[in-house]
């Protein structure tokens, strides 16, 4: 009985080991993320992209439809295709609402040991006139740093 007891315990605390850290980040420390390597997902939906532009070298992968609704199965198979897993991640959207609650998702998910959430997301990193390209840009899928 104690030997069950005892691994039962340590099964739990191995999946506790599992989740990820959700961090909220600001708009110069996403650069720095960025420029480390870090992949940035703009989870907006296209219309937000084509109004506002989006950040060179971010990838796009809307979460929440414009009704509001998401799928999680395709969204994280579309994610694995976008970033190397285990590898930490950032996630923006207009205001870090939409952002933090996929990364309160994302946590969940195996894999996902560290994801970054863009605090104030696009309304922040727009008022501080940081660059951005249109969605249908070759630039906006072009790493940071890199020659496209």
């Amino acid at each position: 009985m104690f030997k069950q007891i005892t691994a039962y315990m340590l099964l739990c605390f191995c999946a506790l080991g599992v989740h990820a850290d959700v961090v909220n980040v600001d708009s110069a420390e996403l650069v720095r993320l960025a420029a480390t390597g870090v992949a940035v997902i703009d989870i907006r939906t296209m219309p937000e992209w084509r109004e506002t532009g989006v950040i060179p070298g971010s990838k796009l992968l809307t979460f929440f439809d414009e009704k509001g609704v998401f799928n999680a199965k395709a969204w994280l198979k579309q994610l694995k295709l976008l970033t190397v897993l285990g590898q930490p991640i950032a996630l923006i959207s207009r205001s870090g609402n939409r952002s933090y609650m996929a990364a309160q998702f994302l946590k969940q998910q195996p894999g996902y040991q560290i994801v970054y959430n863009a605090n104030e997301g696009m309304k922040a990193w727009s008022r501080e006139g940081r660059p951005v390209v249109p969605s249908n840009s070759p630039m906006a899928t072009c790493a940071a740093g890199a020659r496209c």
